[in-house]
């Protein structure tokens, strides 16, 4: 998963907007981040660095450049591994003019354009799917570079969310399935996209509508132009993921809160666990795993009737343990990350709600730290199914082999992550929940129904015709 930005303006200078959009949007990847911009001279300038915004990125040089449109990019690793050659946006000057291009999501069919390109002669700086695309931009010089662009991404299968510098102004682009969010936003007379509607507020802008899915948006000079690709799937699959997990709780996605969304599992994770019975039903408070647990604690509690208490303290100064890039890593930022609440939990039986269980490391470490605050049963309650499939749209969960509930029975992860009792919350109340019909998200992570391959897809003609 990561986040992108993109701002234009007539008359302002944006590199230090996109600068704190990132910000806003640091929840989406905390392993590189970088901003591009088109100077004086036409061409394509970019800083990148590796680890959060502020660290890989200076303020104050930014502040000073004189753009009036740029984008930005915070990445974790789907594709690709983690070293700065991926770091994005990935630029060039060719001889059509200046190019960047920053993209959330995954290329299904990467591996086969890579190949075709680098036959033709292309040669990649790194291992990340984007490069694909900017390549195939490259290898059509007969074509203006937007409608390359357009070309290229007819060519490309999978999940992408791009927003992409030309010369004729700021592009963002959508898959046709509308895997990945993206999001149109104004202040005045300036535009911005983003991964989420939350970098919205921060700039005091406001969310103009979702960038829909196969839609490719021109923004400059002439106000918006919108184009669509040829591609129409019957049907668009937005990532239900986000809503459990990826995203802010203050964005809207597809029309709908994600705080809304996810308050609305906790409240039927409630009710079905209420038919459970048992020493569960007896507890003495809700807790929640935070951040991203917590919405839907709020909603477990209410329903339920029972107090809710923050019971596990997160240290704000240290990142999300799922997107790191290694397990040892997660493992010790988890430790650093949450620490609980031994007065709280002592002598206490507590159900523990949290988003979902994707590989259990911060479940069986944190489960492992509130036994050692003596507490008398522990109950963990998910607000999400299982997750038991790999996803290949923008997820890092690249095997079966990594996810705990694809490997064990509900009660045996119960007993491997150390919980008196576990229940998920079932896959059509998560539907309900989000609020968009169900053959409209995409469920695949939890019931491992895959797109078929892309049918009826219409490939450009490349420059050899």
């Amino acid at each position: 998963m990561c986040g992108v930005f993109g701002a234009y303006s007539e008359t302002d200078y944006v590199t230090e907007e996109v600068y704190l959009a990132l910000q806003a949007l640091q929840h989406r990847g905390q392993e590189s981040a970088g901003i591009a911009w088109i100077d004086d001279r036409g061409r394509v300038n970019s800083h990148k660095g590796m680890g959060l915004v502020h660290e890989a990125l200076n303020q104050d040089t930014l502040s000073k450049m004189t753009a009036t449109s740029a984008i930005g990019h915070v990445r974790y690793s789907t594709a690709g591994g983690s070293m700065l050659q991926n770091a994005q946006p990935i630029c060039a000057n060719y001889a059509q003019g200046p190019v960047a291009i920053a993209h959330n999501g995954n290329l299904t069919n990467a591996g086969g354009l890579r190949l075709e390109l680098e036959h033709r002669g292309a040669i990649f700086q790194s291992t990340s799917d984007t490069e694909a695309i900017l390549h195939l931009v490259a290898h059509q010089p007969d074509k203006s570079p937007f409608d390359a662009l357009a070309c290229a991404l007819e060519r490309a299968q999978g999940a992408f969310s791009l927003v992409v510098l030309l010369e004729e102004g700021l592009v963002a682009a959508r898959d046709p399935w509308g895997f990945r969010p993206l999001a149109l936003g104004r202040k005045g007379e300036n535009y911005y996209v983003s991964s989420e509607s939350c970098a919205f507020s921060l700039l005091g802008a406001t969310l103009v509508r979702a960038v829909e899915p196969g839609e490719i948006l021109l923004i400059n000079e002439n106000g918006l132009t919108s184009r669509y690709l040829r591609n129409k799937p019957p049907k668009r699959k937005l990532c239900s993921f986000e809503f459990v997990y990826f995203a802010r709780p203050d964005s809207v996605i597809g029309g709908r809160s994600v705080y809304k969304a996810r308050q609305e599992m906790g409240r039927r994770l409630a009710r079905s666990c209420g038919k459970l019975g048992g020493s569960a039903g007896c507890a003495d408070f809700v807790a929640y795993m935070p951040d991203s647990g917590t919405t839907a604690g709020i909603g477990y509690a209410k329903e339920s009737g029972l107090p809710f208490e923050s019971a596990v303290v997160r240290n704000r100064y240290v990142g999300r343990t799922f997107i790191q890039p290694t397990q040892r890593v997660r493992e010790l930022g988890v430790r650093v990350k949450l620490s609980p609440n031994g007065e709280i939990f002592s002598g206490k039986s507590a159900i523990l709600v949290d988003d979902s269980l994707v590989r259990g490391t911060t479940a069986g470490l944190v489960v492992s730290m509130i036994r050692e605050c003596n507490a008398r049963e522990l109950h963990m309650r998910i607000s999400s199914p299982p997750v038991k499939f790999p996803c290949y749209y923008g997820i890092d969960t690249p095997s079966r082999g990594e996810l705990i509930a694809a490997k064990l029975s509900v009660e045996e992860i119960a007993a491997s992550v150390g919980v008196d009792s576990l229940a998920y919350l079932d896959k059509d109340d998560m539907i309900s929940a989000i609020g968009i019909p169900g053959d409209e998200l995409c469920t695949a992570c939890f019931d491992g129904t895959y797109l078929e391959d892309q049918e009826g897809s219409i490939y450009c003609e490349g420059p050899e015709g």
